[in-house]
């Protein structure tokens, strides 16, 4: 994926910004814009080499050998930039334009004011959740309190930029550490956006909400509590909020949805084929059986074990499905797992192992042997 966004930044990309550049820079007291200039520094001999953050902060370095020095004028460009391309039908989305954000984060990150200014002008054209991260770090409540005032903001984008921005664990983006340790002071913004009518807003939170759940869970699950059953828009986004603490099998969490084990019984657990050849499918049966005269709501899941390298077996959990067993039911499943070549895991022979998880709770794990094709 990383190669396929890096190769957005081609020549055919930075002869459309050259020209949208030329045009915002036109009015500023700076040299008369060199084009071919531009190319060249942008496309330097090891550019190839370059990897698509690399790629995004060299674009970002020599853009601004071209701007006014002054960072007030150069934000200005960065808005008429912004506009320039629009009216272009370069639309929202476009990812390749999230160096802009990190403009701000390079060169304005001791201008607060203008900065956040044109960061919420920014972030309509492309997501600004990665660089307003260090001016959380820097500028603390100051910055908390423009993001409470932005969960309020009439444009969406601009409210998830509320959201997404103070995620404590965002991936691929540094940590937040003291919202990490205590997120009080971001729960407004959440409180503000949980019943959002945008879908990726609502979806943000849910993200945001499942990361403070893996340092402060009853945070969330007091959270959670406030707003479970006001409607099912409200419930789906929670229950995604949760899906960390469900996977855990955290106790109040499961009966915070219904979920309930008693009087589940789990038969016939086999595993189908004992040994699997590279390329093939392991397959597994059993049945769940309600043995109450009480429908059940359950989760079910596997853990498989994969083999490493170093002969030790690491978990990997897979959702099989979710459903209500009527009184008395048995239900019976048959699932299979591929081990058909994939660029993000190396398969390895010898014993796997794959369990049974029902509502967060795993039952006994059987083997299985990888065998390597000849």
């Amino acid at each position: 994926m990383a190669d396929l966004f890096k190769n957005l930044y081609n020549q055919d990309f930075y002869l459309t910004l050259s020209q949208h550049l030329k045009g915002c820079l036109a009015n500023y007291d700076i040299d008369a814009f060199n084009e071919q200039e531009f190319m060249t520094l942008m496309l330097p001999d090891n550019f190839d080499a370059l990897e698509l953050k690399e790629r995004m902060s060299h674009t970002n370095a020599v853009m601004h050998q071209f701007m006014p020095t002054d960072f007030s004028q150069a934000a200005d460009v960065l808005v008429k930039l912004i506009a320039s391309l629009t009216k272009a039908g370069i639309t929202e989305g476009s990812v390749e334009y999230m160096f802009l954000p990190e403009y701000l984060e390079t060169y304005g990150i001791n201008n607060y004011q203008k900065s956040v200014e044109v960061m919420e002008e920014i972030t309509k054209f492309t997501s600004g959740e990665f660089s307003v991260r260090p001016f959380l770090i820097k500028y603390g409540n100051q910055m908390v309190e423009q993001m409470i005032a932005w969960s309020k903001h009439e444009h969406h984008m601009v409210r998830r930029l509320a959201s997404e921005g103070s995620r404590p664990r965002l991936p691929w983006a540094i940590a937040l550490q003291e919202y990490k340790k205590n997120p009080t002071d971001i729960l407004p913004i959440l409180h503000q956006l949980i019943d959002d009518p945008t879908e990726i807003v609502r979806r943000s939170v849910a993200n945001n909400l499942n990361d403070i759940a893996k340092d402060n869970p009853q945070v969330v699950i007091d959270f959670v509590k406030k707003y479970l059953g006001k409607s099912e828009q409200f419930d789906r986004t929670l229950k995604h909020a949760c899906r960390t603490l469900l996977k855990q099998a955290c106790p109040e969490t499961l009966t915070l949805f219904g979920y309930d084990s008693t009087d589940i019984e789990l038969l016939d657990f086999k595993v189908v084929t004992p040994e699997v050849n590279f390329g093939d499918y392991a397959q597994f049966n059993f049945t769940l059986k309600n043995t109450s005269s009480q429908r059940k709501k359950i989760r079910l899941e596997y853990g498989l074990y994969f083999l490493k390298k170093n002969g030790q077996l690491s978990k990997k959990v897979f959702k099989i499905s979710e459903r209500i067993l009527a009184a008395h039911e048995a239900h019976q499943v048959h699932r299979k797992q591929s081990f058909k070549a994939i660029s993000t895991r190396v398969y390895y022979p010898g014993k796997h192992q794959v369990s049974i998880i029902l509502n967060g709770k795993e039952f006994l794990a059987k083997d299985f042997v990888l065998i390597e094709s000849v």
